[in-house]
């Protein structure tokens, strides 16, 4: 079974220290590799689709989450305050409140909305050591968040659109969905107790699921404090299940900063979507169901280099800077590590590898092996193949 803990240490994805702390995993370069081509794959596709993307600080004061309700219902995972100048301070446990004060930061007018504001930021959880394990569970986590402020009336037809990003990502990075599932609030202390306000959210969120003739099992007790919300569902290869990527539908928190727009009688909406939900949790389900082999585009190393001798060394050296210069991410695999057959399997993952012999090399060709078709490898002019193997490693929006 590929299991990230133990795969994601042997490819270089990421490690763990002690002297860091439990639940705080660290990436290494081909780690950080695929974060950042997820972050801009992301970034790029909630642009086309009406996003404006801001930056936040990890750290608010107390206040803030007593008036965004995280500190009645919430504290238990929660980092302690910290005591600076006389006022108190905490890591911030979602990107939410921040976001609202991005909204109130001007008067809005109904013409603006839907406003859709996103942020690739860090959220802490005080998890249990108990509950921590490699990248699943952390206490540090990178997170895809987003924010559509938008009229009541809007906010069926902006649930919707916020499913769709989330099915499109998921097509473009390999994931598969094990089922939708429509979290509820409960009658503990946990959530926000508005019988009227939770009503008036789950039938926005029953409503997006039955246009889109999609079925979803119902959790009681599994809602954010503030509202219900769609958690889709992925599962690993062992067949255990946890949330990616979730849409949720907020009343409460407009209310309690007391948000407003010019041409309305009341509060915004607030949507919360994340799209690709917390980037360690992805990065460990990436590893897991493509076992390593991850698509060209997210592949730390798209193409490696293997020239055949050290005759052959300078021309392979140019080549790999001609494929930097082109937006690969490519290295060389010299013959002093081995013979090319072993270059090559040790290499196997790597999308695309280029051979040069010495027929390539006087030729200015190189022989273009594939990941996906295996062979011998097609002999082509390095200008025509680094110029299609650029396009084929392009995300696809």
């Amino acid at each position: 079974m590929n299991d990230h803990r133990r795969l994601g240490r042997e490819l270089g994805v990421f490690d763990t220290d002690p002297l860091i702390g439990s639940g705080l995993p660290y990436l290494l370069p081909d780690g950080a590799a695929i974060r950042k081509s997820v972050e801009d794959y992301v970034h790029e596709l909630e642009r086309r689709h009406g996003y404006r993307h801001v930056h936040s600080p990890v750290l608010g004061k107390r206040e803030l989450y007593e008036r965004s309700g995280h500190w009645a219902h919430y504290r238990d995972d929660m980092f302690p305050p910290m005591q600076v100048g006389g006022e108190e301070f905490v890591l911030r446990p979602s990107l939410c409140p921040h976001h609202v004060l991005v909204y109130r930061s001007r008067p809005r007018t109904r013409r603006e909305l839907p406003l859709r504001l996103a942020e690739l930021g860090g959220q802490y959880r005080s998890e249990p050591s108990g509950a921590l394990g490699g990248l699943q569970r952390v206490r540090s986590i990178q997170l895809n968040d987003g924010h559509v402020f938008c009229p009541h009336e809007q906010a069926v037809e902006e649930v919707g659109l916020a499913l769709d990003l989330v099915e499109r990502a998921h097509t473009q990075l390999g994931v598969r969905a094990a089922r939708y599932r429509l979290s509820l609030g409960g009658r503990s202390g946990k959530f926000v107790d508005d019988p009227e306000l939770w009503a008036r959210s789950e039938r926005v969120l029953r409503q997006a699921l039955r246009e889109r003739g999609q079925d979803a099992e119902e959790a009681e007790g599994e809602g954010a404090f503030y509202g219900p919300k769609i958690d889709i569902q992925i599962a690993d290869p062992a067949g255990r299940e946890s949330t990616l990527s979730t849409v949720q539908v907020d009343l409460y928190m407009p209310a309690r900063f007391g948000l407003s727009y010019v041409g309305g009688d009341g509060p915004p909406a607030m949507i919360h979507r994340s799209v690709v939900g917390g980037v360690e949790r992805l990065l460990a389900h990436l590893v897991e169901v493509h076992g390593g082999a991850l698509p060209a585009w997210l592949a730390p190393v798209q193409a490696v280099v293997l020239p055949l001798s050290e005759a052959e060394l300078r021309p392979a050296e140019s080549l790999v800077r001609h494929c930097v210069a082109a937006g690969l991410r490519a290295e060389l695999a010299a013959p002093d590590r081995g013979s090319l057959g072993a270059r090559v399997r040790a290499r196997r993952r790597v999308p695309y590898q280029l051979v040069l012999g010495p027929r390539e090399a006087a030729g200015g060709e190189v022989a273009v092996r594939s990941r996906a078709e295996g062979g011998r490898g097609r002999v082509r002019p390095v200008a025509e193949a680094v110029a299609d193997l650029a396009a084929a490693c392009r995300p696809r929006f």
